[in-house]
C-alpha cells in the first residue's frame, strides 16, 4: 500500500470517518424493551384518560437531536426546512408570535444565531423537517405510545424520574420554564435550550435524557382524529411542571416550526 498517495489517504480518512459516525450513531440508540405502558393520567387534561398499551421492542436517540446534527443533515442532503421556505417561524415569549426570518439557524428571528450552541437541541424544525431527517439516518420518528414508554416506563411515574415535579431551586432534573406557566426562566443556567443531557437526574428508566424539558418533540402520530395536526410530547423549556408530565400533549400542524420544538428519531 503506497501510504504516500495522497488520494489514497484522503479515501482511508473519509472510511474512517464514516465508520466513527455509524458506530456513534449506534451507540446513540437506546433498546427499549417491550412492555405494558400505563398511559395518560387520571388528574390530567381529557385526553390523557389512563388505558393500558402493549409496546413492542424498539429504539429510541438517547439525546435529542443537535444543531451539529442537523447541520450535517442539511450539508450532505441541502434540506430547505419549512420556516425557510415559509420565511417565518415562531417564537415563544409571553406568547407565541410569528417571526419573519426565525429558522433553525436563527432560532428567534434576525439577530439570533446557534453560535456557540452545536450542542444545543435544533429547533424551528417542523414535523415533516423531523420525519426527513430520522429518514436520513435511517430511522423514524416514535409514535405517541413508544415515546410515553420511554419516558416513564411501566409504573404510572408522571415524570421521567418519578412523581415529584421539577422546581427552580437545588438540583435541577429538567431544562424547565418558570413554576407559575409559562415563562423562560434563567435560573438553571440556561433561559432558553440547554446542551443536551446537562440533567442526567432528570433521565428516564432507560437512561433516556431530556424527556421533560428543553424542547418539545414530534412524533409521529396525529393528535386528534380528523385533523391535521401532529402530536408533540415533552414539553419545553418555557413550560412549568404541568406540562412536562410524560401523558401531557399536545399539536401542531406538520408544516410550522417553533422555538421550543425538536427532534427525536427511533428505530425498529
Amino acid at each position: 500500500m503506497n501510504t504516500r498517495d495522497p488520494k489514497l489517504c484522503q479515501g482511508i480518512v473519509v472510511l474512517l470517518l464514516l465508520a466513527a459516525c455509524a458506530a456513534a450513531r449506534a451507540e446513540a440508540l437506546v433498546a427499549i424493551p417491550g412492555g405494558t405502558l400505563v398511559a395518560g393520567d387520571a388528574s390530567g387534561e381529557a385526553d390523557e384518560v389512563p388505558r393500558r398499551i402493549e409496546v413492542k421492542p424498539f429504539r429510541l436517540m438517547r439525546y435529542e437531536v443537535t444543531n451539529r446534527e442537523f447541520a450535517a443533515f442539511v450539508a450532505a442532503t441541502g434540506h430547505v426546512t419549512d420556516t425557510e421556505r415559509r420565511g417565518a417561524g415562531y417564537v415563544w415569549s409571553d406568547r407565541w408570535r410569528e417571526v419573519r426570518g426565525a429558522s433553525w439557524r436563527r432560532p428567534q428571528g434576525p439577530g439570533s444565531s446557534i453560535a456557540g450552541l452545536e450542542e444545543h437541541p435544533v429547533v424551528q424544525v417542523s414535523a415533516r423537517d423531523a420525519a426527513a431527517y430520522c429518514r436520513w439516518r435511517g430511522l423514524r420518528l416514535p409514535s405517541e405510545a413508544e415515546w410515553e414508554y420511554a419516558a416513564r416506563g411501566g409504573d404510572g411515574r408522571r415524570y421521567p424520574w418519578g412523581d415529584e415535579p421539577p422546581v427552580q431551586r437545588g438540583a435541577r432534573r429538567a431544562n424547565s420554564g418558570t413554576e407559575r406557566c409559562c415563562a423562560p426562566d434563567g435560573s438553571d443556567g440556561f433561559v432558553r435550550t440547554a446542551p443536551v443531557g446537562r440533567f442526567p437526574a432528570g433521565a428516564s428508566p432507560f437512561g433516556i435524557h431530556d424527556m421533560a424539558g428543553n424542547v418539545w418533540e414530534w412524533t409521529s402520530d396525529r393528535y386528534r382524529e380528523g385533523t391535521e395536526e401532529i402530536a408533540l410530547r415533552g414539553g419545553g423549556w418555557g413550560n412549568n411542571a404541568y406540562c412536562l408530565r410524560a401523558s401531557y400533549r399536545h399539536g401542531n400542524p406538520p408544516d410550522i416550526g417553533l422555538d421550543m420544538v425538536g427532534i427525536r428519531c427511533a428505530g425498529n
